[in-house]
């Protein structure tokens, strides 16, 4: 497993206390990061996941920890019951790109909402802190610029976007008001794009699409004009807002931004990986998808006064990690894209150089 350092200037979840704490979706990209970072803290992980979207691969070497169970499971089936105590739960289960949510929009809908209320009921039934991972999607094709914790978005009810946009804005009116019934303590992070090793090949992210296309030498694929805008934070980075969110206080707090304000045109991003790379892939243009956001870039306020935190990793920085994960698994073929196995000769043939370069 690729190891990534993570600090937390507030001492993290629980400093000093060993926990035993529940992540949802712990399998996937960034739970898997957050179940490390967790077990790294001294804690007691377990993780749930149906693996829809997970991978058991990207948390087996924790198993040696001795403070990590795996357990296969779906949140849209109440699981108050089947745990022993527990003091924090991370609700992270969710599948994140559009390719993924998009394949069955009911169930991505019933796990916002069943599957958030089947994580409430565990956390008052164990008394446990409740940690939900929202995102920027809930301000939809945003009419303010940046966006503050206040906009309330632009959000299509009906279209193909919907079930991921207005599920998790259900999920976060959700986590407040039962929060507020039954005394629990809720934190929520509206998560902007986030990259990093561990991200899956077919996910439809522009990081990850950009990356293998470049590797295996294909047309870098931009969709519209390549003007719009994204902020991309690297996954420490997001770990570490994660554990000062959680371990903030015992109070009222709102959902919190946790992104990087630096922004960049997808045009942009797609030049700095092909020269990473060194690829000679050429950029095609295809159209825009429906409700994509023109612009999105977060204002991290509240983030820099409550928690004292900001990205640190700068673009260049974190894409070169990245692309070292994507190259190693791409020649081992750990990894295989909705299109079939990557080829292998050709990505030999194209970036022989990066033979053996380690994430």
């Amino acid at each position: 497993m690729n190891s990534i350092t993570y600090s937390c200037a507030s001492g993290g979840v629980g400093a000093g206390t060993e926990l035993t704490v529940v992540v949802t979706g712990g399998a996937g990209f960034l739970g898997s990061h957050l179940c490390e970072h967790l077990v790294a803290q001294g804690h007691r992980v377990i993780c749930l996941d149906n693996f829809h979207t997970g991978r058991p691969a990207n948390v087996r070497a924790l198993a040696e920890s001795g403070r990590f169970e795996l357990i296969e499971h779906d949140i849209v089936v109440p699981f108050e019951s089947m745990l022993p105590r527990f003091d924090h739960i991370y609700n992270l289960a969710c599948p994140a790109s559009p390719p993924h949510y998009q394949t069955d929009p009911v169930a991505t809908a019933l796990i916002c909402s069943q599957g958030t209320y089947n994580c409430l009921q565990a956390a008052k039934r164990h008394g446990a802190r409740v940690f939900h991972a929202s995102t920027s999607e809930i301000y939809g094709d945003p009419e303010v610029h940046p966006q503050t914790e206040g906009y309330h978005g632009n959000v299509n009810t009906i279209g193909p976007r919907s079930c991921y946009d207005e599920g998790k804005r259900f999920a976060e009116t959700l986590m407040t008001d039962f929060g507020k019934r039954h005394g629990l303590v809720t934190r929520m992070a509206r998560i902007f794009n986030t990259y990093g090793p561990r991200m899956q090949p077919d996910d439809g992210r522009v990081v990850s699409n950009f990356i293998v296309q470049a590797l295996l030498g294909k047309d870098i694929t931009v969709y519209g004009s390549g003007e719009q805008t994204r902020s991309f934070c690297f996954v420490s980075d997001l770990i570490d807002g994660f554990a000062r969110l959680m371990a903030n206080g015992d109070g009222p707090l709102g959902p919190m931004n946790l992104g990087n304000p630096v922004e960049t045109t997808v045009g942009e991003l797609a030049r700095i990986v092909t020269d990473t790379v060194g690829s000679r892939s050429k950029v095609v243009y295809k159209p825009l998808p429906i409700d994509d956001p023109r612009r999105r870039r977060p204002d991290i306020a509240q983030a820099k006064a409550v928690l004292g935190w900001s990205p640190k990793v700068e673009l260049a920085a974190g894409l070169r990690r990245t692309i070292a994960y994507f190259d190693q698994q791409l020649r081992h073929g750990y990894l295989h894209p909705a299109n079939g196995r990557p080829d292998m000769v050709q990505l030999s043939r194209a970036r022989p150089e990066l033979v053996g370069a380690a994430p």
